[in-house]
């Protein structure tokens, strides 16, 4: 049983460490408790309730060194950097009497609680092993990691389901499912530790963009957009942290006719020079603690003589604010990511603004699984390939990721205010995770 108290008194540890940015992020071992703790009170008090609610008493995960399957990686202990061998995993709930069996079909145990349950000497078989406890336990429905409509839980590759399949008792084939919806919501669940980590790992990462986009790092004239990028993937190297994508910085001005979406992130110009007058944007995330952040923020250049952003821009902002506000203020248990992105749209363009929607689950994965709130390529609704049917769930956290189109006379041309921030769902509504930007930061001409 994971010790509670000693592992909030180490959380709080970690959270006096973070909030100082010079300070020195954990050490390795560290950092393998709280993954470690974190993982156990997952399995405790997370994984058999969402057993219950999927339906499923036997989880099934197989992998192959090098090849893991998503969610079997999230399992893990902090000292197993991959499976081994063949890792099979086998989680199996009585929910009468409220028990969860956590058994490894390998030569180690895997982590605090998993046991192994081979012994290779009785039973050189691992495929005859894992039968036999199927049939010692008898389940009623079987998940395995495989589904079209979600990448994440797909981890089951074709050798390994095969294998499986040949093996199996002829009276167990009909019980097994795909653990699609299992597999997720142990994805995207979120706890009330993790998030307490998550909220410093945020203001983390705003507060690297802050100095990123300040005259510490941004000489204007001279500075370019690339130099930002490698300023902060340098940042976070510095800082014993890593980057789950590498970082992007373009510019909106007013000589510049605004380029298609895919400019702000693939086919923006490198090394171009900041000069005072310039919107900067950034996309910028950490990953710590098994955790990812996914940030967009803006920044002004003020020319000589200016000490604050042209209204016309600080206006701008303030629609992109509007954006998020419909979208969070959809967001409704139960609801499907088609139906929340249909309505807030809907909402935005009714009170005149252009909107675009592209939100997605955050947290374990960048690009996470759970539901899936617009693609920037798909403004009318996502297919069902991509998870348009999964609906949003209580504890779950997204990259508010959006943008909107606003005219700007005094540049006779469009401008698109890019914006993402962390936010949680629970069962008191949407929040931001450690807040959102409504101010652009201001970077001086000299």
């Amino acid at each position: 049983m994971c010790d509670r108290r000693n592992f909030l008194l180490f959380i709080s540890l970690f959270l006096t460490i973070a909030t100082n940015l010079s300070a020195q992020i954990l050490a390795e071992r560290d950092r393998a408790k709280v993954v470690d703790d974190l993982l156990e009170e997952r399995f405790e008090t997370v994984l058999p309730g969402l057993m219950d609610q999927t339906g499923f008493d036997m989880w099934i995960l197989i992998s192959r060194e090098y090849n893991e399957d998503p969610v079997l990686r999230t399992m893990l202990p902090a000292t197993w950097l991959n499976a081994r061998r063949r890792t099979i995993l086998v989680f199996y709930r009585n929910k009468a009497q409220d028990t969860l069996e956590k058994l490894a079909v390998a030569r180690y145990n895997v982590g605090k609680s998993i046991t192994s349950a081979w012994d290779k000497e009785k039973e050189p078989d691992q495929w005859k092993r894992l039968m036999e406890i199927i049939e010692e336990r008898d389940p009623a429905v079987i998940g395995l990691n495989y589904s079209k409509d979600h990448n994440i839980a797909d981890g089951l590759d074709k050798t390994d389901h095969d294998e499986f399949m040949s093996y199996l008792p002829e009276t167990y084939t009909s019980r097994v499912r795909s653990a699609e919806n299992l597999a997720v919501a142990w994805i995207e669940t979120r706890t009330a530790s993790e998030m307490e980590i998550f909220e410093e790992m945020v203001q983390i990462t705003h507060d690297i963009i802050a100095e990123a986009f300040s005259n510490a790092v941004v000489k204007p004239g001279t500075t370019t957009t690339t130099d930002i990028e490698w300023w902060m993937r340098q940042k976070v190297t510095d800082m014993g942290l890593e980057t789950w994508f590498h970082p992007s910085v373009d510019i909106q001005r007013t000589s510049k006719e605004l380029e298609g979406h895919l400019y702000s992130f693939s086919n923006r110009p490198e090394q171009e020079v900041i000069l005072p007058g310039d919107l900067l944007h950034c996309d910028f995330g950490i990953t710590y603690l098994r955790l990812n952040t996914d940030c967009q923020e803006l920044a002004y250049v003020l020319k000589p003589g200016e000490t604050e952003a042209p209204e016309f821009l600080v206006n701008a902002l303030k629609d992109g604010n509007k954006v998020q506000d419909y979208l969070t203020a959809n967001m409704i248990k139960g609801l499907t990511g088609n139906q929340i992105l249909a309505n807030a749209l809907e909402q935005a363009r009714s009170n005149g603004l252009i909107p675009s929607i592209y939100t997605h689950p955050l947290g374990t994965y960048g690009h996470s699984a759970g539901t899936t709130i617009g693609m920037w390529d798909a403004q009318g609704g996502v297919m069902k390939d991509d998870g348009e049917n999964y609906p949003l769930n209580y504890n779950t956290s997204y990259a508010i990721e959006l943008n909107t189109t606003v005219h700007i006379p005094e540049w006779e041309r469009d401008i698109r205010v890019m914006l993402e921030e962390a936010g949680f769902y629970g069962e008191e509504g949407f929040r931001y995770v450690n807040g959102r930007q409504t101010e652009l930061m201001l970077i001086n001409a000299k």
